[in-house]
């Protein structure tokens, strides 16, 4: 019996996304169309053979809706992955799960926002709150970046995390925007200087340690290792994917585990590196979610590119960058390109993979893309041929 039965069996052949800005006048609706049209051109794949959609929660649209206005046929395989940012790297394994087990033959994930016209969620006082948020929002943890901070405040606390090391990870990210026709931080250069006066947001995070908020929206087609061969794009490969949701954890502040800051990461990085056949240090370039500065740091340790605690002084130096040790975010990801929930870091891994990347990696061959930790998250190692 094959014991890594996903492995490389499904591939990414299509990429589309909209433009982003602050303000898009069209709906999410007809954002998200627009992104699967486009990458169903990309793949060169009418629409009457998607059989099979991936999602995320807190997106607007429903597969019902965007099933019939992009003109699909029938759909064998639907899902809808819990979590918000933790899930947009499942879409993709989920479809790839769905593929390679011959529940689907092609295969649409996508993401649509409009965050950054539209109210915030965590704003909404009349909605009864999920668990997690009767146990933060009353003692003062009003907003996700209220709950990073604590964790960020922990995080220094243990091993003598720096704002200079939090700033390298936000200046990597817009080195990489303004080097990106399409990121909303394209012609805004970030100096260590501008981070560290910047005003406080939750301390210790300042403005530069948030992502922004973004109307946009993002989608991807997939289809068998085998019919890839034939499509419009060169395949980029499934190779591997992960889950994880810690034992006892709690929201994002995840105070009620052992060690706060082993999160979801960690779990996520025991699947997938179980099934592949590469490891941390074979990883080319990755897409790590970047809704916070800290994310990127811990990370790094839960996915075994360095130890505990040294996550922060792994960004020290350039460690980052084009020439560092792990470039990421290459597009500019959630802090300075745009904030779709994560699947912005998708697309940008198969452009690097694809080699048609604006900060292109000389030789890539392998991507690691994750999705949101401190929330039940998951992760997929891309690879091309």
């Amino acid at each position: 019996m094959n014991p890594t039965p996903l492995k490389d069996r499904a591939a990414i052949v299509g990429i589309g996304q909209t433009e982003f800005a602050k303000h898009l006048e069209p709906s999410e609706k007809a954002l998200a169309c627009r992104a699967i049209a486009m990458a169903l051109d990309d793949a060169g794949i009418a629409a009457h053979e998607v059989d099979a959609f991936a999602a995320y929660t807190m997106e607007a649209t429903d597969e019902v809706e965007i099933a019939k206005a992009v003109g699909a046929g029938d759909v064998t395989f639907f899902s809808r992955v819990g979590f918000g940012g933790g899930g947009s790297c499942a879409t993709v394994g989920h479809l790839a799960m769905a593929i390679a087990t011959g529940q689907a033959s092609v295969g649409v994930a996508w993401r649509s926002r409009k965050r950054g016209s539209g109210p915030r969620p965590w704003t909404d006082t009349v909605n009864q709150l999920a668990t997690p948020a009767q146990w933060t929002r009353p003692f003062g943890l009003l907003r996700p970046v209220d709950e990073i901070a604590i964790l960020a405040r922990r995080y220094m606390h243990e091993y003598g995390l720096t704002r200079e090391q939090l700033g390298a990870v936000a200046i990597a990210c817009r080195n990489r925007a303004n080097a990106n026709p399409a990121a909303i931080m394209y012609d805004r250069p970030l100096t260590l200087d501008d981070y560290l006066s910047a005003r406080m947001i939750s301390d210790p995070l300042c403005l530069f340690d948030n992502c922004l908020e973004t109307d946009g929206a993002l989608a991807v087609v997939m289809v068998s290792a085998e019919r890839a061969r034939d499509c419009r794009q060169a395949p980029v490969y499934v190779h591997a994917f992960g889950q994880g949701l810690p034992a006892q954890h709690h929201g994002m502040v995840n105070y009620w585990n052992d060690d706060p800051l082993a999160g979801p990461s960690w779990i996520a990085a025991k699947q997938l590196w179980k099934h592949s056949d590469l490891g941390p240090a074979d990883v080319d370039v990755a897409q790590i979610y970047d809704a916070f500065t800290p994310l990127i740091p811990l990370s790094l340790e839960g996915y075994g590119f360095c130890g505990k605690g040294e996550g922060g002084a792994f960004a020290d130096d350039g460690g980052l960058e084009l020439a560092g040790r792990l470039p990421i975010n290459t597009s500019g990801g959630g802090l300075s390109e745009a904030y779709v929930h994560g699947f912005n870091l998708i697309n940008e891994g198969v452009r690097q993979l694809r080699g048609t990347s604006t900060n292109q990696v000389d030789g890539a061959s392998t991507c690691l893309v994750t999705a949101g930790e401190a929330v039940p998250t998951s992760a997929v190692l891309l690879r091309r041929d």
